[in-house]
């Protein structure tokens, strides 16, 4: 009577286990592969060993630690020190390299270029300083005067080389001021005025797209006063040097493709830059440039040999310098025969310390020595664009884009002349060629990057979020202007009338008789006065 009906009679008699003792004789009973197999039962395949992860940073890991350096508010601040930074060291270092066995024989100093290159280093070392503190409203006023100064001294070497040509003279002298070919010599200091012009028209040019605005669109806005600017400093500068007058149009061509002016513009400025070019290649026979009346034109030789280059032995002088980069690149090979080393800067190769210093970066250090300038190179453009896209004020973007435009076109068009990708131009390569005047203004525009950087809606919150010591922000950089923040207008003066509000006597039924003082006491307990 006590059984359950459903207990089947064969456990009946078994001793009945808990269910803790049924999980530890599971437990501890062997596993199949021990066990082997039950009879009659088909085998079963191996499985796969799970797998286990990778000690270490693998290739997505590595990206999201990437991105989240870039995402940091003021990640294009210090790319752009360090970038800079490096090429100003490598310039450096390659100038010495390049011109101490010709200073040594020289003079007996083989430190002398690059003491002097060192010397506009720290000047312009003081000029990034200056410029990374300046507001964007300092440099809109600094453009149009800027332009003014670029413009005039460009006439006066014009005029002083056309006056050295009628007089048969390699310079031209007006009291302490003396031109020869793309400097000015002013109480003896050098000075290269097409340099400066690149820097006023970043200026002059992104404040007045900024002020115009949508009416871009229109022709007449382009037209007045852009167009003719441009024209007369493209004039000024491309009769003396051909590669600076492309360097501007470039410098133009960012600027109006930030702006976000129709295609059918850049297509007219292809046009007439073209034409312009043409004009400027055929004025080389008249004396233009480095040029001389009545001799071959030597931009003309220039463009027909990189469209038509013959054989090396058969070229003769117009292709020396061509082959002897040439040389000096095939003779450094991937890793290059070390910094120094180099045998082509001994007089074989002309302006190895300027316009081809590339040519000795790739003897000395090589493929990866390039690959490395390139590069950093490389991080100057997209910084220079990350700053752009950024920044929210129209001017800021304008400019960034300019500056960019400029020294990333100027460093593809002298690579690609050393490579023989592009006609030789004579540019120099930013940061790492020797001149004094293009180092300063150079690092003139990355200070103004700089502090447009700092001005980032994102970088700038960080900074009043955790502002710097005083004595930092007084040392190096002030506070940047929070974004958004605009002053208040001030509040419109009260309307006057014949009586004062304060006398106005009021007309409901709650006004006080005349005489009688009201009381001013709060009456009655917190709770009803809070109520």
């Amino acid at each position: 009577m006590g059984e359950d009906p459903g207990t089947d009679d064969r456990t009946a008699g078994r001793p009945r286990r808990s269910p803790g003792a049924a999980r530890t004789a599971e437990a501890s009973a062997p596993p199949d592969d021990v066990r082997g197999p039950e009879p009659g039962a088909a085998p079963r395949e191996a499985e796969p060993a799970p797998s286990v992860p990778l000690r270490g940073m693998d290739a997505a890991s590595g990206l999201a630690a990437l991105r989240g350096l870039l995402d940091r508010p003021l990640a294009s601040y210090y790319l752009l020190l360090s970038c800079a930074g490096l090429l100003l060291l490598i310039g450096l270092t390659m100038v010495f390299s390049a011109t101490s066995v010709k200073d040594y024989a020289e003079d007996g100093n083989a430190s002398a270029s690059v003491t002097k290159q060192a010397i506009f280093a720290v000047i312009g070392i003081v000029v990034f300083w200056a410029c990374q503190r300046l507001p964007a409203s300092t440099y809109r006023s600094l453009g149009r005067p800027l332009l003014f100064t670029s413009i005039a001294l460009l006439l006066v070497l014009n005029l002083l080389l056309a006056y050295a040509r009628l007089t048969d003279q390699d310079s031209a002298r007006i009291g302490p001021i003396e031109a020869r070919l793309l400097w000015l010599f002013i109480g003896g200091i050098q000075v290269q005025p097409s340099e400066l012009a690149k820097f006023a028209l970043v200026l002059w040019g992104a404040h007045v797209i900024a002020r115009k605005g949508a009416a871009l669109g229109w022709w007449r806005e382009l037209a007045t006063p852009l167009f003719p600017v441009m024209g007369l400093l493209f004039v000024l500068v491309g009769y003396n040097d051909v590669g600076t007058m492309l360097c501007l149009l470039a410098l133009v061509v960012g600027l109006l493709w930030a702006a976000g002016v129709r295609m059918r513009v850049f297509g007219a400025l292809t046009v007439v830059g073209l034409l312009g070019v043409g004009l400027l290649i055929a004025v080389a026979s008249l004396g233009a440039g480095s040029g001389e009346k009545g001799a071959d034109n030597y931009r003309l030789a220039r463009l027909t040999l990189f469209l038509n280059a013959p054989p090396p032995d058969k070229c003769g002088d117009p292709c020396y310098q061509v082959y002897q980069g040439r040389l000096a690149i095939e003779h450094g090979g991937w890793f290059g025969v070390g910094l120094g080393k180099g045998s082509l800067k001994w007089d074989w190769l002309p302006e190895a310390h300027n316009d081809f210093i590339f040519a000795i970066i790739a003897e000395e250090l090589g493929v990866i020595g390039c690959v490395v300038i390139l590069s950093l190179f490389a991080v100057l453009a997209y910084t220079g664009l990350r700053i752009a896209r950024r920044v929210d004020d129209p001017f800021r973007r304008l400019a960034a884009a300019a500056v960019t435009t400029w020294l990333v076109s100027q460093a593809v068009i002298n690579i690609g002349g050393v490579v023989g990708l592009l006609p030789i131009t004579g540019l120099p390569l930013p940061f790492i060629s020797d001149g004094g005047s293009a180092l300063v203004v150079t690092l003139a525009g990355i200070g103004m990057l700089a502090s447009f950087a700092r001005a980032e809606p994102d970088a700038a919150r960080a900074l009043h979020a955790r502002p710097p010591a005083r004595w930092v922000r007084l040392l190096w950089a002030p506070l940047p202007p929070l974004p958004g923040r605009r002053r208040r207008p001030a509040t419109p003066p009260a309307g006057r009338g014949s009586v004062p509000r304060s006398r106005e006597r009021r007309h409901d039924d709650q006004a006080a008789p005349r005489g009688v003082r009201q009381d001013r006491s709060r009456g009655g307990t917190a709770s009803e006065r809070r109520r």
